[in-house]
């Protein structure tokens, strides 16, 4: 039985030592060369010192009596003399004064045992050891209610783990001694627990001196390691207790115990690794770590490390995709949805779900940024918890937030990306794994995220409009080629026409043919002439909508399926004639393309509000989501492989967009297409242009047929 008590000491004080032995470690690597964490390094060192001698003493029994009695004085010394300087002046002089001399005077007297045993004087040590730690134990208790008591209201907070640590100590040899006293011996049971618990005071102790940078000891732990550590002390103590249970049922289990005993602890392995593996225990114990043993809720060097390798990271092509994804996970949030400002500045659309896709959210509509949600957020910059906002709707000025986010409780955050104090965008959260609740270090956080997200996905853009401009100067050298081959073909036309003066006496169809050959010139200089820029600037005039729809229509009516057409008469707009022209039967061969010969083109026109809607309806292929949003306006991206050069649909609705109209697209994958050109109409008290316009190059009109 002795040898099971003795194993037991030996664990609990070498646990002790091993515990104060890192702390001390700790302490001194943090240390700034002030008095107070001078102080702490040593009574930490003390107690590192004397459970290592208690763990030699149960292990061999050799430790002189009088050593043993003295590294007991000493480290509690050691930590009345830490406390006297972490109270300074908020502990009356008395006080300290008596708590040091008590400490020097039961050293002397300890000290002078020997002395006093060769004068006939004999000492009861277990009765000297008992009433000194009871007066040192009762100086140290008094001197941490001192302190706590005299600290201000924000003192306390940073103290509070330090007194419940250092308290502990005391107060359980406090407890320890006096049972001592009324029993007249120290029980064996109470001595060996007293390592153990001096080793849970080793992270308090710890956060305690983080939390207090006046006493220059900057110490940083991990929350993975106190998560973890916490984690291996709590296995521990299960572990301990299950043992204890499993002796007790062996105990009164008599010839079925050691059966009932080996079920028992059975059922505790699997209890604990139950335990151990649950998502819901890690985050609770996550959140409870933070929320009662730090200041700051998250450990910002490992989240900002992995929000960076997550933003740069190559898993996906999609730029807000990834960027929203990295947000996501900083909160743990199972999803959201990401909403970037139109070029146009006109409404914000949705760019990027994780981990759905936009194809399976067909709920979401543009949100104008007129609305209240975009003007709330530009206006404010604040991060809206939609709970909060139904519980108490007061709190964000009443917003009405839209019917899609209204109708889904779990979409629980909305937060603004902020560029240079403008509104480009937001992102919608869902609600994270409970226990979860917004704070305000979440919100700091989601603001400053929210700026990055906002540069990174705006550099992101100006890098593809940079690479589309170099694809245009790209585009202007092979301009240059084509004027060199265009002025050949001029000069061999022109030497025709120099030689045809000669030729008169020939039939009447060759001078058709030269008159036909003329005519080819002049289009021939006028295209160089464009592409040269020296071209005059187009001109806008009074045209018809209607009939320039007829003759786009002519023009692909050659091909099936045919279009057919309605039209409400005529409908005058301001514009370039053949650029429009082309715009149209653009549009047109488009749709002929995209169906097949059995299918329908139906092209409609109407006038309303100071608008015309020219709408061109097909029963082709359809474009998806994606192709729709990334790639049908983007120039020099063609489906047409070496046909096209994919910058005809980019053209057309640049320069709808140029003469104050815009172009719309509706399409789903085997439904069909709708085009929808909106242009205001002809104001009658608009200047008129008296200039006729003069019919456009063949590059636009090669271009809509070819691209």
């Amino acid at each position: 039985m002795n040898g099971v008590m003795n194993l037991a000491g030996m664990i609990s004080y070498g646990t002790a030592g091993l515990g104060f032995m890192l702390l001390t470690v700790l302490l001194a690597t943090s240390w700034n060369g002030r008095r107070t964490g001078a102080w702490l390094i040593a009574a930490s060192a003390m107690t590192a010192v004397w459970a290592a001698v208690l763990t030699v003493e149960h292990h061999s029994g050799a430790i002189p009596v009088l050593l043993l009695y003295a590294v007991e004085i000493l480290r509690d010394a050691a930590w009345i003399y830490a406390l006297t300087c972490v109270g300074g002046a908020a502990l009356p002089r008395s006080l300290s004064l008596a708590a040091r001399v008590s400490c020097g005077v039961l050293l002397v007297l300890l000290l002078s045992a020997p002395l006093l045993a060769q004068a006939g004087v004999r000492l009861n040590p277990t009765l000297l050891l008992s009433r000194a730690g009871l007066i040192l134990s009762l100086a140290a208790l008094i001197l941490l209610e001192q302190i706590y008591r005299n600290a201000g209201e924000a003192a306390r907070g940073s103290l509070r783990y330090f007194c419940i640590g250092v308290g502990g100590l005391f107060a359980y040899d406090l407890f320890m001694y006096s049972q001592g006293e009324l029993l007249g011996n120290i029980a064996v049971d109470s001595w060996n627990a007293r390592g153990l618990i001096n080793a849970f005071a080793v992270p308090l102790i710890a956060i305690a001196a983080r939390r207090n940078p006046h006493w220059s000891l900057e110490v940083f732990v991990s929350r993975q390691v106190v998560f973890y550590t916490t984690t291996f002390m709590a296995v521990g103590v299960y572990l301990v207790l299950m043992s204890i249970g499993g002796y007790y049922v062996q105990m009164v289990g008599g010839s079925w115990g050691r059966v009932a005993q080996i079920i028992f602890l059975a059922g505790a392995a699997v209890v604990l690794a139950s335990l151990l593996g649950s998502p819901m225990l890690r985050r609770r114990a996550q959140v409870f770590i933070s929320k009662h043993f730090y200041r700051n809720k998250y450990d910002y060097r490992l989240e900002w490390l992995r929000f960076i390798k997550t933003l740069s990271s190559q898993d996906e092509a999609d730029v807000p995709r990834t960027a929203l994804r990295a947000i996501a996970q900083i909160f743990g949030s199972p999803g959201g949805l990401l909403f970037l400002r139109e070029e146009e500045g006109r409404s914000f659309v949705p760019h990027a779900a994780w981990p759905m896709r936009l194809d399976s959210m067909a709920q979401l509509a543009a949100i104008d940024s007129s609305e209240a949600l975009p003007r709330f957020l530009a206006r404010t910059e604040w991060i809206i918890d939609t709970r909060e906002l139904r519980e108490q709707p007061v709190l964000y000025e009443n917003l009405i937030l839209p019917a899609w986010l209204r109708n889904h409780p779990q979409m629980r955050i909305v937060s603004p990306l902020l560029q240079l104090d403008q509104l480009v965008g937001f992102v919608v959260l869902y609600e994270p794994p409970p226990p979860f609740q917004l704070t305000y270090e979440d919100r700091d956080l989601l603001k400053t995220v929210g700026r990055h997200v906002a540069t990174h996905i705006a550099q992101h853009e100006a890098d593809r409009k940079l690479a589309e401009a170099r694809q245009f100067e790209a585009y202007n050298r092979l301009t240059a080629f084509m004027m060199h081959d265009l002025k050949n073909s001029i000069a061999q036309l022109q030497l025709i026409i120099d030689n045809a003066q000669r030729h008169r006496h020939k039939p009447e169809f060759i001078d058709d043919a030269l008159g036909t050959i003329d005519n080819t010139v002049a289009r021939m200089t006028r295209l160089m002439e464009q592409l040269r820029g020296t071209a005059a600037s187009e001109r806008s005039l009074r045209v018809d909508l209607a009939e320039l729809t007829l003759e786009a229509v002519r023009r692909c009516a050659s091909r099936r399926p045919a279009p057919a057409v309605r039209s409400a008469g005529e409908v005058f707009v301001q514009a370039d004639r053949e650029r429009l022209t082309n715009v149209i039967e653009h549009i047109l061969r488009n749709a002929q393309d995209a169906t097949g010969e059995d299918g329908r083109v139906e092209v409609s026109l109407d006038s309303s509000n100071s608008q015309a809607t020219l709408i061109v309806q097909d029963t082709g292929a359809g474009m998806d989501a994606t192709f729709l949003r990334q790639r049908l306006f983007r120039p020099f991206d063609s489906t047409k492989g070496a046909k096209g050069m994919g910058i005809g649909a980019y053209q057309a609705r640049e320069y709808v967009r140029s003469i104050g109209g815009k172009v719309e697209v509706c399409s789903s994958p085997g439904q069909g297409t709708r085009f929808a050109v909106t242009l205001p109409l002809w104001a009658e008290t608009a200047h008129l242009d008296t200039v006729h316009d003069e019919p456009a190059g063949p590059a636009d009109a090669h271009e809509a047929a070819t691209t």
